[in-house]
Formats: C-alpha cells, sequence, structure tokens
C-alpha cells in the first residue's frame, strides 16, 4: 500500500495521494489582503499546482467542499469558480457559511480528485 503525502508539515500535508484518489486539505488564500473573488482565484491556482504534482489537472476533480466566511460572496465566488472549472468537468460540489480559523480567510477549498 503506498501513500504519497505532499506539501508536509508537522500538522498536516497539502495533499495526500492514495488508491487512485488525491486528497487535497482545505486550501486558503495566501495573500488575505485580496477581496473573496481573489482569494478564491488564489486558491484555485494553488489547487492547479497540486494536482499537477498528481500528475492530473481540474478534469480530474470529483468532489470540491468550499466553505465561505460570508455566504454574500457566494455570487462573486461563483463568477471565479464558472471561469476556472472546465466545459462538462463540473466536480459534485458542497457549499457552506462557516466561520473560518481566521478572520482574514473569506474562503477555504477542500478537494478530493481522481488519479
Amino acid at each position: 500500500m503506498q501513500i504519497q503525502r505532499f506539501g508536509v508539515n508537522a500538522r498536516m500535508s497539502a495533499m495526500v495521494v492514495h488508491n487512485g484518489f488525491a486528497f487535497l486539505s482545505g486550501q486558503v488564500a495566501d495573500d488575505t489582503s485580496l477581496s473573496p473573488a481573489g482569494q478564491a482565484q488564489q486558491i484555485l491556482d494553488k489547487i492547479d499546482g497540486l494536482l499537477a504534482e498528481a500528475g492530473v489537472d481540474k478534469r480530474s476533480i470529483l468532489s470540491a467542499t468550499i466553505w465561505l466566511a460570508n455566504h454574500e460572496d457566494f455570487a462573486a465566488f461563483n463568477e471565479v469558480w464558472d471561469a476556472w472549472v472546465p466545459q462538462g468537468h463540473p466536480p459534485a460540489r458542497a457549499c457552506v457559511e462557516s466561520p473560518l480559523a481566521f478572520p482574514q480567510y473569506t474562503v477555504e477549498i477542500g478537494i478530493i480528485a481522481a488519479v
């Protein structure tokens, strides 16, 4: 049984690949001064990079869980999301409003993809 871990620190891995799946931890923006849409775009770029490390791209995403700190950012988030998701390859998705670990984060995204 082979388990690959990427972006490992003492607390977690940014991605774990096992048995044909890539499990991405909740991704947040590095630049929290960005608007919620800007944070979303930065997160999606990070997801692209992690998936590339696993040898796949966003067409392989099976499921996405999205946490928004404020539901009023839903429309702005969806503009960024809809431009990013490849036509014909939308994943199963859940999007909820939830306080995030730190108030400067406005968006967090978790992904499961096939590899």
